[in-house]
């Protein structure tokens, strides 16, 4: 069965409720024959990423970058997975009260280095959520997790 992994830092009830959507569009009925796991950025494994056939990563814009706990999943991650994962595809969301291209641009980054494929348009939010975001959220996660349904 493929797998869906959502790496997520959610600190924030702004970023609760994005994850919310994004975990509600990857498990909706429309969806079969998908594993869906969710791993706080700080618990997520190089064994998890090695397990996922796809990915939604979400972080708060922290002074325009993204946060330490998914900096710290990449780091761990990243060797381990630059052979065994090229092409797989990922989503990513930002929440931020300003500046998010920074933190877009990293994952981008690191991403690109990872040879993942950007699965869909990035979900960027600035302030609270509107409900057009939380749609957003939704779809990013259905759109992942459907490119993986069998």
């Amino acid at each position: 069965m493929p797998r869906l992994l959502i790496v997520h830092h959610t600190p924030s009830p702004n970023l609760q409720a994005m994850f919310e959507a994004v975990v509600a569009g990857a498990t909706t009925d429309e969806i079969e024959g998908v594993e869906v796991v969710r791993r706080a950025a700080l618990e997520a494994t190089p064994s998890d990423a090695l397990a996922a056939d796809g990915y939604v990563l979400g972080t708060p814009a922290n002074l325009g970058m993204m946060s330490g706990a998914l900096k710290v999943f990449f780091d761990n991650a990243y060797y381990p997975c630059l052979d065994s994962t090229r092409g797989r595809p990922y989503g990513l969301y930002v929440h931020g009260g300003g500046d998010t291209a920074g933190a877009v641009r990293g994952v981008e980054s690191i991403t690109t280095g990872l040879g993942w494929k950007k699965a869909t348009d990035h979900v960027i939010s600035i302030g609270e959520p509107s409900k057009e975001d939380l749609q957003a959220c939704w779809e990013l996660g259905a759109t992942v997790a459907a490119g993986l349904m069998d």
